[in-house]
């Protein structure tokens, strides 16, 4: 056996010798972070079948090895694909056929913008999202009797910049059925002085949107070719989706829909989907098992505990302190999370739960640890962590934070009036997680959110809006350190999402995900981060900007 081996391997380096072998890429000349170890450098490496081939010096790999391609980076900043850990994929792309309330400064503002969309469109159904009233002048949620008047016929539902809340006029309302007298679990329909507002928060959404015409096939790949698009110009080469807006339909179709788009080389956007933990969803995947390609990882469920604090839909153990007759909303009952959540744990699936208020952040902790207690490394996730007791963080031992750091510097004006002088030390505390759990995924929560990462990193470290205010930080106690912040967009993300093996770092035998840009996040002043601009995106050694 050993005579018949040898003379096999010395021919193989006798033409070796003769020819050099071949590769797909070698990038050369670039500043790369490779996340193996701490600021671990290098300044070049080949892909090959889409992968990480080697990594090493840029003359080596021109001596060594062939290539259909040779980037020269110039210098330029090299990153591993950037991992959102949390976002909405699907929603982003279905935002660019509403209308943009992003940035409005008033109610009238919203109001222009919806009458310039429709005369552009002239739509049967208006849809729009992103009004905060916290950024206007009055900070009052808005009344429908305007919208009543100049549209009594055609149904508008304007969604709050956190999806948590939705401004709706009669028309819309009347798709539903909402009267004074409507309620629904988890939920809440406004009403003032015995007359409905049009506002109707987290599961009371559904009474509107569970009737509202719904995307058909052709529009839903629109959007989803034009969140890719979106993402790629960011750097973005993996999305942990975290569900769609309303919280009832199944995302089966969704996600076998995205699937066939993948396949087809249409879709090449790696995504992780959490599945809706509502029927049919929860036993159709518990039966079926994981499903996983190199694009598409489906195993984790998605669960609402609470709505979100700007719209004072976060569950809080003690009442608001600008609104003392309410402490929030449970959108999910404590028993489905519970049920559920014994059911996912004998499963290899991963849950991951919307929690905002204290008291949902309390109540789902001890829930993750009574069904999973003796069970390891399940990396079963709090999603946003916002607003955590003081004797609560110890659980965050085996429970993962996954976190979007705009939240806090978008949050930072009012959140104090939301919660109290004591309570806020507990919220955004993103340093105090990552030293309970020893990791931290951050996303961005876009559309909630901008889409960019860059400002995921800013907001990390910084804790600053992009006026530098206030000069020393909103809490800075809890800011990340760069690397810290990178790890977490990279390495730390792909951990939370089981795949830490095939991506999140520049390394050999990994898929070829990386992203160059304009600058050195790692080194310039931190308020040039924000205008980093994506030079190119690389998806599987493949270009995609």
């Amino acid at each position: 056996m050993i005579k018949r081996i040898l003379p096999l391997i010395f021919l193989s380096i006798i033409s070796c010798q003769k020819e050099k072998p071949h590769v797909d890429a070698i990038v050369i000349n670039a500043n790369v972070y490779t996340l193996l170890d701490e600021f671990d450098k290098a300044e070049a490496f080949a892909i090959k079948d889409g992968k990480f081939y080697k990594v090493a010096s840029s003359n080596e790999l021109l001596e060594k090895y062939t290539a259909d391609t040779i980037i020269n980076a110039a210098g330029s900043t090299i990153l591993p694909g950037l991992i959102d850990a949390h976002a909405h994929f699907l929603t982003l792309g279905q935002l660019q056929k509403q209308v943009n309330l992003i940035g409005t400064t008033s109610f009238d503002d919203m109001i222009k913008r919806v009458l310039d969309f429709q005369k552009e469109h002239n739509m049967p159904f208006i849809k729009g999202r992103g009004w905060d009233q916290n950024d206007w002048e009055d900070k009052n949620m808005p009344d429908k009797t305007i919208l009543d008047k100049l549209f009594p016929n055609t149904p508008i539902a304007l969604t709050r910049i956190d999806g948590h809340a939705s401004f709706c006029n009669q028309a819309a309302l009347d798709l539903g059925n909402v009267t004074i007298n409507s309620t629904i679990e988890g939920g809440e329909v406004d009403k003032k002085d015995g007359k409905l507002t049009g506002i109707l928060l987290d599961n009371a959404e559904q009474l509107v949107m569970n009737n509202w015409p719904s995307f058909d096939k052709k529009q839903l790949i629109e959007a989803l070719m034009a969140a890719q698009r979106i993402c790629f110009e960011n750097g973005l080469t993996t999305i942990s989706d975290a569900g769609p807006d309303i919280f009832t339909s199944p995302w089966i179709e969704t996600i076998e829909l995205i699937d066939s788009l993948q396949k087809s080389g249409d879709l090449k956007m790696r995504l992780y989907m959490m599945v809706p933990g509502i029927e049919p969803n929860l036993s159709h995947y518990l039966d079926k098992g994981i499903t996983k390609t190199d694009r598409l990882n489906v195993r984790s469920f998605k669960f609402y505990a609470d709505g979100a604090l700007g719209s004072r839909g976060a569950l809080l153990r003690e009442p608001y302190s600008d609104k003392h007759d309410s402490h929030g909303l449970p959108v999910m009952s404590l028993n489905h999370i519970e049920n559920a959540a014994k059911r996912i744990a004998d499963s290899e699936f991963q849950m991951n739960t919307h929690a905002i208020g204290d008291s949902a952040n309390h109540q789902v902790l001890l829930t993750y640890k009574k069904v999973l207690l003796g069970k390891q490394d399940r990396r079963w996730r709090i999603e946003h962590a916002q607003v955590v007791s003081p004797e609560d963080f110890k659980y965050f031992d085996n429970i993962l934070p996954s976190v979007q750091p705009t939240h806090a510097t978008s949050d930072m004006y009012w959140a104090e009036d939301r919660v109290g002088e004591e309570r806020i030390k507990g919220a955004y505390a993103y340093k105090k997680l990552l030293e309970h759990y020893g990791k931290i995924a951050l996303g961005t929560d876009f559309p909630v959110e901008q889409v960019s990462p860059f400002l995921t990193f800013y907001a990390a470290v910084a804790r600053q809006d992009l006026e530098q205010f206030p000069e020393d930080g909103f809490q800075l106690e809890n800011g990340l350190t760069r690397m810290e912040a990178l790890k977490g967009m990279t390495i730390w993300a792909a951990y939370s999402n089981f795949e830490e093996q095939e991506k999140g770092s520049i390394e050999v035998g990994k898929m070829a995900d990386f992203v160059i840009i304009d600058r050195d996040i790692m080194k310039v002043p931190m308020e040039e981060v924000p205008n980093t601009k994506v030079l190119q995106t690389f998806v599987g050694g493949e270009p995609q900007i």
